[in-house]
């Protein structure tokens, strides 16, 4: 109870002093020195955290907890966040497209960018795109296709499981619907990969039920994430092997597909090299981060020139369309 209070109140001044002197250091050194919890304790605290490498520092694991905790019930009984499909962040890229729709912009499906030649004459960047046609344009905003190799990776395994997994959707809370997502956290030292290699990070595992849209009913769909390591394949396949064998009453549920595959974090700052805007790779963080929109801000900024500091002038906010509002009243 009395860790509670701190994390519900704890950038309130009389809990700061209590753990500034561990704000840069591992939120599992404060939870053992400074609370005495023990190490089991503090094991399902950083699971909160949602931190791949269980290293969380206790200014960022505090703030992580108290905004799990404060958001309770806030999209409903029981419950605290809102997951993406997929397993990623394809969502939030969605949103932007309508955005992007809303504001006038003009799509070309199944098209590429082939080449980008620099502007020579005036200001203008040639883009070769790959159906043949090459356009110019003032700016070209684009994804990072080179990360380097000594970045931190992780590893993901995608599976479809043959069983609905019910007993991981239970209800918990009176009066709450039946949950869609799950989250599954692995201790580092809990699986044995091949030649007894054991996890050196947690593994997390976020389950989906048919109720997402992702499967058919009486499936599931699992994703797994640890951090890269030369054992990360095998031991991310062996935790789903014992988180099926663990779930089974009477057979073990069969796995219908699997897909691994690994995601660069890359840097975090995005690159302008003339006309040309690059943003970094997408963060691998389990948890939506804030700060992954800022690029995007930059692209606006770069984007709009001048303009931009218009007071008048309103970061993704589009005036209505000739003609749009009439539409858009009929799904109010």
């Amino acid at each position: 109870m009395k860790f509670l209070k701190l994390v519900l109140a704890y950038d309130e001044e009389e809990q700061t002093q209590q753990w500034q002197d561990y704000a840069e250091k591992p939120l599992a050194e404060f939870l053992g020195s400074k609370i005495g919890f023990d190490a089991e304790l503090q094991m399902y605290i950083i699971a909160l955290t949602l931190s791949l490498d269980g290293q969380v520092t206790t200014r960022r694991g505090l703030a992580t907890i108290h905004k799990h905790l404060t958001s309770m019930g806030m999209f409903g009984t029981g419950f605290a966040a809102v997951y993406p499909k997929w397993g990623g962040g394809s969502e939030i890229a969605q949103v932007a497209c309508r955005a992007g729709a809303v504001g006038g912009a003009v799509y070309m499906l199944g098209t590429g960018i082939k080449d980008v030649r620099p502007a020579t004459e005036g200001d203008e960047v040639e883009v070769e795109l790959t159906s043949g046609v090459t356009v110019k344009t003032k700016m070209i905003v684009r994804g990072s296709e080179v990360v380097p190799e000594d970045t931190i990776r992780v590893s993901r395994l995608v599976a479809v499981v043959g069983s609905p997994l019910s007993s991981l959707f239970e209800i918990t809370i009176e009066g709450a619907p039946t949950p869609a997502v799950a989250v599954v956290a692995i201790p580092p030292g809990s699986v044995k990969g091949e030649g007894d290699v054991t996890s050196q990070y947690p593994v997390y595992v976020i389950a989906h039920s048919s109720d997402t849209g992702e499967c058919p009913a009486d499936q599931s769909v699992l994703y797994l994430t640890t951090i890269r390591t030369p054992e990360s394949k095998a031991l991310l396949e062996r935790s789903l092997d014992s988180l099926l064998a663990a779930l089974s009453t009477d057979e073990t549920p069969k796995c219908l597909y699997q897909l691994y595959y690994e995601q660069a974090s890359g840097q975090s700052e995005p690159q302008v090299d003339g006309q040309i805007f690059t943003f970094p790779p997408p963060s691998v963080s389990l948890a939506f981060d804030d700060s992954t929109l800022e690029p995007v801000h930059q692209a606006w900024k770069m984007a709009m020139g001048a303009a931009a500091d218009d007071p008048e002038v309103e970061y993704m906010k589009f005036p209505d369309r000739e003609g749009m509002g009439d539409d858009d009243d009929v799904y109010e």
